[in-house]
Parts: C-alpha cells; sequence; structure tokens
C-alpha cells in the first residue's frame, strides 16, 4: 500500500498534489496537538518527560538570567530539567553557542507559541528550500520524508532549519554563486553535519565560498565571545567531553540515531570498536566525495551524495537530522528515477521509510508499553532497543552511489563507440 501511493505520487501530479495536501493537513493536525503538549509543561500541570524543544526554551531563558554557561554542565542542567518537567528525563546541551543565540528570543514568548514559530517558521523556509531544488518531484519527495518530518515536528527540534542551511548551500553552489559560503558557514550551528560540504567545498575548489564560510564561522564565534565571554568556550569543550562519557556508555537514546556507531553498539558491540567502524564509514563516505569530483560526475549527484554523506560522518546524528537527507534525495531523484530499476525504486523507498520511522515507533512503543517512566528510561540509557537506522543510512547511501554508477558507465560506453 506505501509503495503504491509512493508510486502514484511519482506517475501523477494530480495525485501527487493531492498528497501533498493530505501530508500538509496531517502535519498541521501533529503541530496543534505537539503546541497544546508543550504548553502543559507549567507549574501544576501534571509531569511529562521533556521533549528537545522544551530545552530550546528553557536554554533560552537561561541565556537572558546570564546562566548560558551552566547549560554546558550537565549535572546543573538536570536539576534546572528536573525543576522544570518533574521528572527525571534529562537532555544533555552540547550545542555551540552560535545556536544560544538563535533561540534566545523565543523565551520571550510562552512555551508553546514559541514552539509553534520556531517549528512553523522552519518548516515553512525549508519547504521552501526543498521546492526550489525538487520541483515537480516534490510529491514523491514529501511521501518519502514523511517519517523524517513527522519525527522533527514532533520533538520540535532544529532539523527544518539545517535542512534549510544545506538546501541553500545546493542551490548556492550550483548556481556557483560564493553566497553559498553564508548557510554553510551558519552551520557552525551543527557543525558535525557539515563537515562533508566542507570537504567537498575545498576539493573543488570554491574558494569563494569557503573563505565567506570561514569568515561567517569566525564573526559569529568573536559575536558569542563578546556576548557570553570567553570562557563560554571551557564551558563547551567541557560538555563535549561529558557528552562523550555519555555517548560511550549508551546514555543517549542511540535507537533514535542515524549513525553506524549507534547501530552496532546497540547490536552489543564495544564502544571502542562502534567507534573504529563509524571512523571507516566516515571515511568511506567522503572517499566517494572525492571520488565523484575528480571523475567530474554531474554537479547536482555530486552535491546529493554529499548530503547524504553528511550524515554519517559523525556518531552523533539523530532521526531529525533527516530533513538533509531530503535535500540529497531531492537532489538526486531526477537521475534515480531515470537508471534505477523498478526493484531498486521499492528499495530505495523502504529503507528511506526505516530510516525516518523506526526511532518514531520504538519511542511511541516504549511510552504505550511503559507510560513517562518508559520514557525517561529510554532518555536516561536503560533502553534495550536496537538502533538500525545507521545500517539503513549506509544502505542508502551504496544504493544511490550503485545506481549512480551507470550514468557513467553508460556515458563512456557512449564515448567509446564514437
Amino acid at each position: 500500500m506505501i509503495f503504491e501511493t509512493i508510486e502514484a505520487a511519482r506517475a501523477s501530479s494530480a495525485k501527487g498534489a493531492r498528497y501533498i495536501h493530505v501530508i500538509g493537513l496531517a502535519l498541521a493536525v501533529l503541530l496543534l496537538i505537539k503546541m497544546v503538549q508543550i504548553s502543559s509543561l507549567t507549574q501544576g500541570a501534571a509531569p511529562r518527560p521533556l521533549v528537545d524543544f522544551d530545552v530550546f526554551h528553557i536554554v533560552a531563558q537561561m541565556v537572558w538570567r546570564g546562566e548560558i554557561k551552566q547549560a554546558y554542565h550537565f549535572t546543573t542542567m538536570l536539576e534546572v530539567q528536573r525543576a522544570a518537567s518533574g521528572t527525571e528525563s534529562f537532555m544533555p546541551w552540547t550545542y555551540p553557542p552560535q545556536f544560544d543565540l538563535i533561540i534566545a528570543p523565543l523565551a520571550f514568548l510562552p512555551r508553546g507559541l514559541a514552539y509553534g514559530l520556531f517549528t512553523v517558521g522552519t518548516f515553512v523556509a525549508y519547504l521552501a528550500t526543498l521546492k526550489r531544488i525538487a520541483g515537480e518531484h516534490l510529491p514523491l519527495t514529501l511521501v518519502v520524508l514523511f517519517p523524517a518530518i513527522t519525527i522533527t515536528i514532533a520533538c520540535g527540534q532544529n532539523g527544518f532549519l539545517t535542512g534549510t542551511l544545506i538546501g541553500l548551500t545546493c542551490l548556492g553552489l550550483q548556481s556557483n554563486q560564493r553566497v553559498a559560503g553564508l548557510p554553510l558557514g551558519l552551520m557552525v550551528i551543527k557543525p558535525h553535519l557539515a563537515i562533508a560540504f566542507a570537504a567537498y567545498t575545498l576539493l573543488s575548489r570554491r574558494w569563494g565560498v569557503a573563505a565567506l564560510a570561514g569568515a561567517i564561522v569566525i564573526a559569529t564565534s568573536l559575536l558569542v565571545t563578546v556576548l557570553f565571554g570567553a570562557d563560554i568556550w571551557a564551558a563547551v569543550l567541557s560538555g563535549a567531553k561529558e557528552a562523550r562519557v555519555y555517548l560511550e556508555h549508551g546514555m543517549y537514546p542511540l535507537f533514535r540515531m542515524v549513525s553506524i556507531y549507534a547501530a552496532l553498539y546497540t547490536l552489543g558491540l564495544p564502544a571502542n570498536a562502534a567507534f573504529v567502524a563509524q571512523f571507516l564509514v566516515a571515511a568511506i563516505s567522503l572517499a566517494m566525495i572525492v571520488h565523484a569530483v575528480y571523475r567530474r560526475m554531474q554537479l547536482r549527484q555530486v552535491l546529493g551524495l554529499t548530503a547524504i554523506a553528511s550524515l554519517l560522518v559523525s556518531p552523533y546524528a539523530y532521526d531529525y537530522d533527516l530533513p538533509i537527507y531530503g535535500i540529497g534525495l531531492a537532489l538526486l531523484l531526477p537521475d534515480l528515477l531515470r537508471l534505477a530499476k523498478e526493484n531498486e525504486r521499492l528499495t530505495l523507498y523502504g529503507l528511506s521509510f526505516v530510516t525516518g520511522l523506526f526511532g518514531l515507533v520504538q519511542s511511541f512503543r516504549q511510552e504505550t508499553l511503559y507510560g513517562s517512566h518508559g520514557a525517561e528510561s529510554i532518555v536516561a540509557g536503560h533502553s534495550s532497543h536496537l538502533s538500525i537506522a545507521g545500517l539503513t543510512l549506509v544502505a542508502l547511501l551504496g544504493l544511490c552511489w550503485h545506481i549512480l554508477q551507470r550514468d557513467r558507465s553508460s556515458k563512456l560506453s557512449m564515448s567509446d563507440s564514437v
């Protein structure tokens, strides 16, 4: 049934428009429900586990109270979140201070309204960017991305923001405009997801883009140093070290992660071995970009592969980061649909759904079975659920690479025959 829906969205523009309307209505309903739920996190309300946007709002308030450095100290942050939610759920704060500035204005709005403004604003920006990239394939892209979009709305994360920045970077690179360095530089809010594009920019000798991106990083770093004090960087570094300990001990909800580290760790590998595997996958992903650049694959193909590879570099990548995968998929779809066999298309759709849906299903299952205490145990790292999205995402990159090689093979055959 799902595959029939996807194929219908691909084949018929009329049905595709209908699916966009249905998806839009479903997401609007979800957004309203989440606004009500998030608004309830006030004194006197029934305690509930935190979602990601709750923490955004808490940190925004800490910015104005002059307590932002304490957000990077896990013990202190645990007490702050416990006081806000009345539960033991905890989400460490490891974002660069540039993101603290972005979310700071949210503190002046009630939590539910702030969530709605942030989520709707970033989602609209993402849709506008995705439409420019996907063109006639927008309905198909949205159907395939539906699970990833749903989870991003459900937790109020910043995946739409980073997806927009990566999409604008790709549009700028396609237009050969130096301004592509602006959104790439703003990815300093999640630098681990921009490593692949930084590598591509240098490999393709886009010196103007690289210079502007570097200037944005330096300028914003100086700004936060002036506003928060130089010791903000020591706090960030300390938080990063604590985060690594949490990751090594499985104290994050690993089943929500899309990294090979999370997949292998939950399958029983020691943390060190899983980190080695993560390094190898990152190296292979970056090597694909090198190969694509020096073999002069089509720019659209190189950028699409780079977007997908960007999610495989760091062990710290979640299902709410998958809007970046949507940008890569939109870039590659014209060639994938032209070159792929039917079974390969179905495999592509299936793997995409599993990658985006797995963590959402497991979260729902855990909370249904165990209630809020089950949700708290997930955040505390006591869930025994497997993480498989890292495996499926690697398979997706490999499948896309395999299909795209036919384009080069056919061109070589044509040139040889001439």
